[in-house]
Parts: structure tokens; sequence; C-alpha cells
């Protein structure tokens, strides 16, 4: 029996989008997309792909089902994981999951899963990079009843389930758990692969499954948000810069040794 491996992943504002572009719709509390500059796919969801190929690629028999929520998709966008080696992309795509917290996107990415089939491993990115909090994967996994183990830089399956090395200050650690799990991956396992030619027009010919929140069964108290957004803004500095001129270096690091005296630094 081949081992079914679903990998979340998430369609995201560039991160690279110049500071110059980026804009908050602050009636909305919303970001606006760049103009000129599309979304990407989430870095850390293409190392989860990669992850899962890696698996696939040591010898295991694997199908590899990726699963993302959202609207207003990029098709382009959405099919470098096919093009990356994935077999199947599901797109849970409706305006009623546009806009959701960690709780939401937690409860619809499990219920697309068991709409999926049978799911052996579920691999996610360590975290997103438009909000960065990292907590959806945990909610899957508690949804679902399973282990999940965060921070992998390399998955192993096992006889007994997976091996998972994960990554810490000061080297890794291995930990096991048996399956179906969760497990969160992280750049530290290495850089995804780029898509070959062959595999662009491969996903070029593969349509994506379309599901609509009702196609899930979604309840209203599903998709309501547990967290209050109280306000969405671009920080803004105001430090101020000094420079210290003298005579020659050493003279202006006296000045500098006497700012920081007068200022009680030193």
């Amino acid at each position: 029996m081949p081992t079914n491996i679903i990998v979340c992943a998430k369609q995201v504002v560039d991160p690279e989008t110049p500071a110059s572009a980026f804009r908050i719709d602050q009636d909305a509390k919303q970001v606006v997309p760049a103009q000129g500059v599309p979304p990407v796919v989430n870095g850390f969801d293409e190392n989860a792909v990669e992850a899962a190929l890696q698996i696939k690629d040591a010898g295991a028999e694997a199908n590899i089902t990726v699963i993302s929520v959202g609207t207003d998709f990029v098709m382009d966008v959405m099919k470098k994981p096919l093009s990356m080696g994935a077999d199947q992309l599901i797109l849970v795509d409706d305006p009623e999951v546009a806009d959701l917290d960690s709780f939401a996107s937690a409860s619809v990415l499990t219920e697309a899963i068991k709409k999926a089939g049978e799911y052996d491993l579920i691999l996610c990115g360590r975290q997103a990079s438009d909000w960065d909090n990292g907590t959806v994967p945990l909610g899957v996994a508690e949804m679902l009843g399973i282990p999940c183990i965060t921070l992998a830089q390399k998955i192993e399956l096992t006889e007994d389930g997976v091996s998972v090395q994960r990554a810490m200050p000061d080297g890794y650690e291995v930990v096991e758990s048996s399956l179906p799990a969760v497990v969160t991956v992280s750049n530290e396992l290495g850089e995804p692969r780029y898509p070959t030619l062959r595999g662009i027009m491969q996903a070029s010919r593969k349509a994506p499954t379309v599901w609509s929140a009702s196609d899930l069964g979604l309840s209203d108290d599903q998709l309501a948000k547990k967290l209050e957004l109280a306000e969405l803004f671009v920080p803004v500095s105001d430090l101020e810069c000094e420079f210290i001129e003298g005579e020659d270096e050493a003279d202006a690091g006296r000045q500098l040794a006497m700012k920081l005296r007068e200022a009680r630094l030193i």
C-alpha cells in the first residue's frame, strides 16, 4: 500500500515585495496586494513539499497530495508543487474562507484532509510568511487527534512510523512517532528543488480538484473567528542617528565616549 502524504500549502503575498509597494487597508485591516507583484507559495510550505518528495526519492511508494485554502488563486503559482513532483492538487476556493484566523484555517484544512481520503503523513511549513504564527498545523493535529512533531530538518519513514530530526538551537534531536502524524518542516531541511521543464509540462496538464466551503460541510462555528484583530499597521521607526565628528579617529572616539558618559551608558 502506498503512503498517503498530504502537504498543506498556502498562497501568500510575496515577502520580497518592496516596502514602497506595501499597503494596508486600515478599514478592512488587510494587506493590499501590490500591483505587478504576484503572490507565491509560502516558502516553508515549499520545504514541506520538498520533504515529501525526498521521502518518495528514498524509495517509498508514496502519493503526494497538496491542499490549499483561500481564494483568488493564481494557478501558475499554486501549480508549482505539481511541477516539483507532487501528484495531486486540491484547492478549497471560496470567498467564505478568504479571511480566516488560525482556528478557522485549521478547521477547514482538517475537513479537507478528511474528505481527501486516507492519510498517513501530513506535512506543513513551520509557519506562513504572512502572519508568522505557526499555529495552524498544531490545530490540525489536535482536531484530527494525532501526534504533531515540529521544526523538522529531516524526515524518514520507518517500519513503525516516522523518524524526525528536529532543528534545535545547538544541533538537533530525533523524535519518532507512529502514523498518522503531522510534521512541520523548517528551512533547515534545505532548498526546495526547482521544477523541471518536464514537470512544468506535466503540471500544465493536471487540473486541480476544487472544493467550496459547502462541499466540506463546514458549520458557521468552524468558520467563525476566535481571535479579534485590533489593529494592523506598518511599524514606524523614529530612531535618530547622530554622527560624531572629530579632528581624527582618536578625537572622534573621545567625543563618542564623552557622549556615552553624559548619557550614563558607560
